[in-house]
């Protein structure tokens, strides 16, 4: 299966800044990429690509005032499969994780192990099986969250959505890593690039989406406490660092007294243009991404109401 995906922002900007973006197919999934065109943008401006300390493609993007828009289309290769389930694989005792997988049982910002160990342990202590308790957090956190653009907090943390019963896809997904760390489970963060493939489609726009992957039977596994079932085609934009848990794709700019970003408008495209299999389109799926701008200024805010 090939699924186009890319994205279209416009922003005006009140003053020079600089933008760091998380926006690009995750190294992982590079050797997928069919063909991507070169970030384009509409100011004749300094542009650096990286590899940031956790492994996730960056750029820095020094942009003068006025209006800036950046511009990206790709196609990917994908198998078609949705995510893989295996209820046979168990979780390992601490003793023996990977040195490397430990940091992903450790409290962060938004994910305060200390404070819902106890409900974790009441709540789902007598699950059997690590998959069956990393579901039985998936369905915990689905039905206990209520899904709401309007009321979405960038501050937000698990324990907050857990006790104010809403939040959006990183909410859901900040509460799942927590309980699941509180389970001595590794649970890691994870945003990308996920259309309405293979399900029924939603006229509305989608955002950039979140969900993230449990270390089970030694290896790492998709799990998504948003939707709560398989999706086909999901393409891994940044991965997250373990002691921040979310790498934040929702940050915008605000400095002192003065707005950096005054508007903003976006489109994100992820959609399946050919099968392998049978040689026909799938459902297609048009989405909304967030640009992940960061400012280099002591303060971050932004207020913004998707549709969807």
């Amino acid at each position: 299966m090939k699924i186009r995906y890319g994205f279209d922002i416009d922003m005006t900007i009140m003053q020079p800044t600089t933008l760091l973006t998380l926006m690009d197919v995750h190294p992982s999934r590079r050797r997928d990429v069919i063909h991507e065109t070169p970030l384009a943008s509409s100011q004749a401006i300094p542009i650096e690509t990286f590899i940031d300390s956790y492994g996730n493609v960056s750029r820095r993007v020094t942009a003068e005032a006025g209006s800036l828009a950046l511009r990206l289309e790709g196609v990917v290769r994908d198998s078609g499969r949705p995510d893989e389930v295996d209820p046979s694989a168990d979780a390992l005792p601490p003793s023996e994780l990977p040195a490397d997988v430990l940091p992903f049982l450790m409290a962060s910002r938004y994910c305060e192990n200390d404070l819902l160990s106890n409900f974790a342990w009441s709540q789902f202590g007598g699950v059997a099986g690590g998959w069956a308790r990393v579901q039985a957090i998936c369905d915990f956190v689905h039905d206990r969250l209520r899904f709401s653009y309007p009321e979405a907090r960038e501050t937000r943390t698990a324990a907050q959505a857990l006790e104010e019963r809403t939040g959006v896809c990183r909410d859901f997904t900040h509460l799942a890593i927590t309980l699941c760390r509180c389970m001595n489970i590794p649970a890691r963060f994870c945003n990308g690039y996920l259309g309405d493939i293979g399900v029924p489609p939603d006229p509305a726009p989608m955002d950039f989406n979140a969900w993230f992957e449990a270390y089970l039977g030694g290896r790492w596994f998709t799990f998504d406490a948003r939707h709560n079932e398989p999706q086909i085609g999901r393409i891994l934009s940044p991965k997250s660092c373990p002691r921040t848990s979310g790498s934040r794709p929702e940050l915008g700019l605000r400095r002192r007294e003065e707005i950096l970003l005054k508007t903003m408008t976006w489109s994100f495209l992820a959609e399946t243009i050919a099968s392998f299999v049978e040689d026909e389109a799938l459902t297609r799926g048009a989405a909304l991404v967030f640009c992940s701008a960061t400012s280099l200024g002591p303060v971050l805010d932004l207020s913004y109401t998707p549709t969807r």
